[in-house]
């Protein structure tokens, strides 16, 4: 009898053991779901606010930009032209170019994650 009870006991702890161990890898996957969580949520509102007051600035100084080259060329429309086709360029080269950009943005996350 004492040879199952040694069994039975010896199981019985195995089970307590196992029990422990999924409550823990539970709480870790918990902690580490809301570490991700923190740093996507911090990343995006830094991006949106540095996004945001570059966007002002650059809005600021394309105005001004087309304003001096409308002097130069004597005529304030043809100014803000010059402008309006220089972030056409800028917009088709990150089109054609989209794919190297991706990859970029893809190298830096995978670091902060993995």
């Amino acid at each position: 009898m004492s040879v199952i009870n040694s069994i039975n006991e010896a199981s019985n702890k195995a089970i307590d053991q196992s029990e422990e161990y999924l409550r823990k890898s539970h709480d870790f996957y918990k902690l580490k779901i809301f570490q991700q969580l923190s740093i996507s949520v911090s990343m995006i509102f830094k991006a949106v606010a540095i996004g945001g007051v570059f966007l002002i600035g650059l809005i600021f100084l394309s105005i001004a930009l087309a304003f001096y080259i409308g002097k130069l060329l004597g005529s304030y429309t043809m100014g803000f032209v010059v402008v309006g086709l220089i972030f056409s360029i800028c917009a088709v080269l990150m089109y054609v170019f989209r794919g190297y950009i991706d990859e970029k943005v893809i190298q830096k996350l995978s670091k902060t994650f993995f």
